[in-house]
C-alpha cells in the first residue's frame, strides 16, 4: 500500500523508463529469476496503483491486522437484494476509501454490477469496475475490475 508523503520538500514526478528499477510487487506472489529479486515486480507506477486498487478493494474491513481501517466492507453486499441503494452505498464506500488510502488517486467512475443470470454458476456475484486518474498524470485514465462471489 502506498504511503503519503508528508516532507516538506516536492517531489518532482519519476518517469518510468528506467527498467532497472522496480516499484512494487505484483500480486499475487510469483518466483523471479531476474533482476527483480526473488519475486516478480511491477516496473512502472500505474502498474503498481493496479495492484494497490485491487489489494484495497479485495481487502475486507477490519481483515488486516494492526490496520483494521484499510478496506471495504463490499462481501457483506453478496447476498443482499441488489438495489439503487445497495449500489450508491457501495459506490460512496468506494469513493471515501479511496480519498482516504489512495489521495494521489482520482476516482472518475464507478461501476457496480450483480450478475443476475439465471444459470447457478454467476449468480450472486458482485462485480465492481472503476475507472481513475492519477493526480500527477491527468490524461492518463486506467480501469480496474474486480469480481466477488462465484
Amino acid at each position: 500500500m502506498a504511503i503519503i508523503d508528508t516532507s516538506k520538500t516536492k517531489k518532482p514526478f519519476v518517469v518510468d523508463r528506467d527498467t532497472d528499477v522496480f516499484i512494487g510487487l505484483q500480486l499475487p506472489l510469483h518466483k523471479s529469476f531476474g533482476a527483480e529479486g526473488n519475486f516478480k515486480c511491477t516496473e512502472t507506477m500505474m502498474e503498481a496503483v493496479k495492484v494497490n486498487i485491487r489489494n484495497l478493494l479485495q481487502t475486507e474491513l477490519k481483515e488486516r491486522v494492526f490496520q483494521p481501517s484499510i478496506g471495504i466492507k463490499l462481501r457483506q453486499y453478496l447476498f443482499e437484494p441488489f438495489t439503487e441503494e445497495v449500489q450508491i452505498n457501495i459506490e460512496d464506500s468506494i469513493n471515501k476509501t479511496f480519498n482516504f488510502w489512495l489521495p494521489f488517486v482520482k476516482v472518475e467512475r464507478v461501476n457496480v454490477k450483480m450478475a443476475q443470470n439465471d444459470d447457478d454458476a454467476n449468480k450472486g456475484r458482485l462485480y465492481v469496475s472503476v475507472d481513475f486518474r492519477i493526480k500527477s498524470v491527468p490524461n492518463v485514465l486506467e480501469s480496474v475490475t474486480i469480481q466477488f462471489g462465484g
